[in-house]
């Protein structure tokens, strides 16, 4: 066998089923590989990272939840969207121990905007925004656990 075929083939079906159950068993959300020039990203389910989608109007639509908003939530509560853990893992605000956080209340953000890290296995998953807004408020403390659909930072999409 030559030296090319002894690599691991991530495209094999039944390497890719070894990282589903791996999935399962370790209740991870997404992997996400690289080898060479080729890679793999596979994830469960299909809950959103984000509870709705940015749009000219936010407040007229509101934002997809599983959770019903206490009556005594006011107005502008109501139009906050969430960006919620996509696994379970460990919260980090920022890249490093040094670094400046991603995100600080007040910050303005876009969709792709990298707004934390949740590291899960000794991976270091970037958590995109999902969403376009105000940072609000950061809901989790720097190294804290936090759970799959955990919130972790509330945006307001009209400010």
């Amino acid at each position: 066998m030559s030296a090319a075929k002894k690599t691991v083939d991530l495209f094999d079906v039944k390497k890719v089923r070894q990282l589903i159950e791996l999935m399962e068993e370790h209740d991870l959300a997404e992997i996400d590989l690289k080898q060479g020039d080729h890679g793999v990203r596979i994830k469960r389910g299909g809950e959103v990272v984000a509870m709705a989608a940015p749009s000219a109007k936010p407040a007229a639509r509101p934002a997809a939840s599983s959770e019903t908003p206490p009556a005594t939530e006011s107005a502008a509560d109501a139009r906050m969207l969430v960006v919620k853990s996509p696994m379970v893992g460990t919260f980090y605000r920022a890249s490093g121990p040094d670094a400046a956080p991603f995100v600080k209340v007040g910050d303005r953000i876009g969709p792709d905007k990298t707004v934390c890290i949740v590291e899960a296995m000794k991976v270091f998953n970037e958590i995109p925004a999902g969403v376009s807004g105000q940072v609000v408020a950061i809901l989790v403390e720097n190294g804290a656990p936090v759970e799959f659909g955990q919130p972790l930072i509330k945006v307001d999409p009209g400010a």
